[in-house]
C-alpha cells in the first residue's frame, strides 16, 4: 500500500478497511463497508438511512449520513443535522469505551439540539433526554453496546 493512500481525487483517504464503529482494520481485512461520501439525501432518506445504520450497531457510519445532510442541506438546518452526528459519534466512542470522549460528543449533539423543535418527524427533545442520560450513565463507567443504544429518532425517544 501507499505510504498514503489517496482516494479518487487525491485527498488523503485511508483505505483501509474499518469494522462496524469504524475502527481501522488490517489491510486484507473484511470490513464494514463504508458510507459514500457527499451523498444529497432528502431528510426523510437521511433519517432513514441514519435509523438503519443505528440500528445496526453502526454509529460511526450514522454520523457520516448526518454529516452529509449537514454539509449539503440548507444553512439554517445545519445545527440539527450536525447536533444528530455528534450524537451518533458520541454513542461511537461510548461503544468503543471512550467514556471521556463519549460522554462530551453526547453532551455536546445534545446542547446543540437543546430548545430546537422537532423536525422531519425527528423527535429532538427525547434525542436531548436520551443522550444526557446516556453521556451520565457512560460517565459512571457503564459498558454501552452501540446496537443495544440506538435511539429511535422517530417517534417515542429511547433504545429502538
Amino acid at each position: 500500500m501507499n505510504a498514503r493512500d489517496r482516494d479518487g481525487e487525491g485527498r488523503a483517504r485511508s483505505a483501509r478497511p474499518r469494522d462496524g464503529l469504524g475502527r481501522p482494520l488490517p489491510y486484507g481485512v473484511p470490513g464494514v463497508e463504508r458510507q459514500p461520501e457527499g451523498v444529497v439525501r432528502s431528510p426523510g432518506e437521511t433519517v432513514a438511512e441514519a435509523q438503519r445504520l443505528l440500528d445496526a450497531g453502526m454509529p460511526f457510519h450514522a454520523h457520516e449520513v448526518f454529516e452529509d445532510a449537514w454539509k449539503s442541506g440548507p444553512e439554517g438546518e445545519a445545527p440539527l443535522w450536525r447536533g444528530l452526528a455528534q450524537l451518533a459519534v458520541g454513542l461511537t466512542h461510548a461503544a468503543r469505551g471512550n467514556a471521556v470522549g463519549g460522554a462530551r460528543l453526547l453532551l455536546r449533539g445534545a446542547d446543540g439540539l437543546a430548545g430546537r423543535g422537532d423536525a422531519y418527524g425527528i423527535g429532538v427533545a427525547g434525542l436531548v433526554g436520551w443522550a444526557r442520560d446516556l453521556a451520565n450513565r457512560v460517565e459512571a463507567g457503564e459498558r454501552i453496546d452501540a446496537a443495544g443504544e440506538a435511539p429511535t429518532l422517530i417517534g417515542p425517544p429511547g433504545p429502538a
